[in-house]
């Protein structure tokens, strides 16, 4: 076959009809396809990973994100209501009720009975200077409460937890959005070439609700994808070179594919080849120094003991200190997922007296020494932890099935987060929920808010933070421009 018949073979519509003088029927597919596909520059060989300086002042390089998948009870943790607890397992009042018959419910059936009202079972104090309210379920994480800037009035039009994590992280309910990780490693690189921009670390037994679509590229390049490390076995799947093969000869194979992707990409431009490009050439250098960051065994014994980290196991205290690691070495996004806080009381497995302070108890500790290591490294100042779930739990015993286990439903009117780290008020409260803690009442904080304002701090405008996909302008924050910078949560 000779090389035009070759030519032809590969060729695809898309490249036919760019390249064929179709007057309007070209300019109408141009409009209509996924990339600026009529008069786009052939992407670039160069890394595509390589740092870049934000748009705009920046008070942050990267971000550390602490997910506790199922979403916490903010009610036990956080947003402390004694009317709530005055009430604790009476009926909901009239008022309530009429609200409740309005909406859509995941679990408790309103048929069978009517909700009784659940104030947490846990003490709450004042901690820090700044005397931030916390439950006596945070034993080590009232250390660091200074550092904190606890947002009690998130909300999420989700109830349910796949499209809620979803939205969180890709902007939408829907599979298919680009993980906040990727447009930010897509917007401002990464500041070590030998390692993924974006990582991800799981604990908790299982993958979040939502699956690995948290951490997808969607429609930006592959490239940006988050990569997904583990603490036992080889970090990264399928990177270590097959038996028989040397390094010496890997390099061999890589520069020969090298010249030939280069030849595809000059003659059909598909950014998708600067991918495979880049891939190959990332996972060559993460042989050598993905195992070398991931080796938590070679800190001192005082930082393991620090975050009760255990070498060569799987848990969350071991990622708390890869998080460090990963973001010490310039690692822009590290996203943490732990699953386990869906406190519905269908069993001890997972109600609030139980499960709950289990839970607390196997991230409490790490996440304080997370924040106190940062810290002393002086690596905070330039960093923003942001600890949270995917929606709230609801002021009302869940009761399914008559159940005698205490346990909340789904919420998604008000939840508590909290951040801390360089931009952000330090021992600061921000937004308000009524007194059973059912609807926020003041400073109203939505997701593409949260979004939005995590793009700020990084030095990135959500608003004209774009990418060109199905003829629209894809945006983390979504189409319209409702999305608003929490100000004032900005130091």
């Amino acid at each position: 076959m000779n090389a035009k018949a070759l030519a032809i073979r590969f060729n695809t519509r898309r490249h036919f009809l760019q390249q064929a003088s179709l007057g309007l029927g070209a300019w109408a597919f141009a409009e209509l396809s996924g990339r600026a596909a009529l008069a786009a520059p052939l992407p670039s060989a160069d890394n595509p990973l390589a740092s870049k300086a934000p748009p705009l002042p920046a008070k942050v390089k990267r971000v550390i994100y602490l997910h506790m998948s199922g979403a916490p009870p903010q009610h036990d943790l956080w947003d402390y209501k004694p009317k709530l607890v005055e009430h604790n397992l009476q009926p909901c009042p009239d008022d309530l009720l009429a609200i409740l018959q309005k909406e859509r419910l995941p679990f408790i059936d309103l048929k069978a009975r009517r909700p009784k009202m659940l104030g947490t079972p846990y003490k709450f104090a004042k901690q820090g200077q700044a005397g931030i309210e916390m439950s006596e379920l945070w034993a080590s994480l009232k250390e660091v409460a200074d550092e904190l800037c606890v947002i009690k009035s998130m909300h999420t039009d989700q109830f349910n937890h796949a499209p809620a994590e979803l939205f969180l992280y890709t902007g939408s309910p829907r599979n298919g959005g680009a993980a906040m990780g990727s447009w930010i490693t897509y917007g401002l690189g990464s500041e070590n070439q030998d390692l993924p921009g974006f990582v991800v670390l799981i604990s908790g037994g299982t993958d979040p609700t939502g699956g690995k679509a948290l951490w997808s590229t969607g429609y930006l390049p592959s490239v940006y994808q988050g990569v997904q490390c583990r603490t036992v076995g080889d970090p990264i799947l399928y990177a270590n070179n097959p038996a028989g093969m040397t390094r010496e000869v890997r390099r061999r194979s890589l520069d020969a594919l090298q010249r030939l992707n280069e030849l595809e990409l000059a003659e059909f431009g598909d950014p998708e080849t600067v991918t495979r490009i880049s891939q190959y050439e990332l996972a060559y250098r993460m042989q050598i120094a993905v195992p070398e960051v991931m080796d938590i065994s070679k800190e001192p014994k005082e930082i393991i003991d620090l975050y009760g980290a255990e070498p060569g196991k799987a848990s969350f205290a071991n990622n708390c200190l890869l998080a460090r690691r990963l973001a010490e070495q310039g690692v822009r996004y590290v996203q943490l997922y732990d699953w386990g806080w869906d406190t519905h009381g269908t069993g001890a497995g997972d109600d609030i007296m139980t499960a709950l302070p289990n839970k607390c108890k196997q991230t409490d500790r790490a996440v304080t020494a997370l924040l106190k290591d940062l810290k002393q490294r002086g690596l905070l100042a330039d960093t923003l932890v942001v600890w949270g779930g995917e929606f709230g739990r609801t002021a009302l015993n869940e009761e399914r099935g008559g159940s005698k286990f205490l346990g909340r439903d789904h919420h998604p009117h008000c939840f508590t987060i909290w951040m801390a780290g360089g931009g952000v008020k330090a021992g600061h409260v921000y937004g308000e929920t009524d007194e059973l803690g059912y609807f926020v009442v003041k400073e109203k904080v939505g997701v593409h808010d949260l979004q939005a304002t995590i793009l700020h701090l990084l030095g990135i405008d959500a608003k004209r933070f774009s990418y060109p996909y199905q003829g629209l302008n894809q945006r983390l924050i979504g189409p319209t421009d409702e999305a608003k910078i929490i100000r004032g949560v900005l130091a």
